[in-house]
């Protein structure tokens, strides 16, 4: 697919997605003040061609959570307001904000963290970084995490080569009427 045509489509996407879910970014962080006293999480991901950039998310973790995939991460960590935002999806709205400054597209492979280092090798060997990470695509939507680092790489590189403005809009519309569970938390 045309890179002009998707960062068009993120572009007015995300300006009118931030205009029209402010309400709720606004009733988000209010709340999040009163569950964890910092209700926006910034932690620093892999982006295009590995360069780090800032991801920005509603925190469901408390404060104290060591920065690991939410896979490694227990799910006692999570606060009341986080299994409610985590369920719904509403933590990754912030995420427009990416997607408006062109760090993030909707549709890509998630960003991971520098310290996934094994799938690190597995998107680097597949061409992974060669595009934009996104906020949804063909792993979130069939519940693919980062748990599973081979899996994940070959079924982002699978998307990126067929990705098309159907799929684009597909994959957008799964996410937001539930498909796929998000990120895995440890239950031990």
């Amino acid at each position: 697919m045309n890179n002009l045509i998707i960062r068009t489509l993120d572009f007015v996407m995300a300006f009118f997605g931030l205009i029209v879910t402010f309400p709720i970014l606004l009733i988000v962080t209010i709340v999040g003040l009163f569950d964890t006293g910092s209700p926006i999480f910034i932690q620093q991901r892999v982006g295009k061609n590995k360069k780090p950039f800032n991801l920005i998310k509603f925190r469901t973790m408390s404060v104290e959570t060591k920065s690991v995939a939410s896979h490694l991460a227990n799910s006692s960590s999570i606060t009341k307001l986080g299994v409610f935002l985590r369920k719904t999806k509403i933590d990754e709205l912030p995420q427009l904000i990416n997607v408006l400054k062109g760090e993030m597209s909707f549709v890509g492979p998630r960003p991971n963290l520098f310290n996934q280092e094994e799938l690190i090798n597995e998107r680097d060997s597949r061409g992974v970084y060669n595009v934009l990470p996104g906020i949804t695509g063909l792993a979130q939507v069939n519940n693919i995490d980062m748990s599973t680092p081979t899996l994940l790489a070959e079924t982002d590189q699978k998307m990126i080569g067929t990705l098309n403005i159907k799929d684009y809009f597909k994959y957008i519309i799964q996410t937001a009427t539930g498909s796929g569970k998000g990120d895995a938390v440890n239950t031990k």
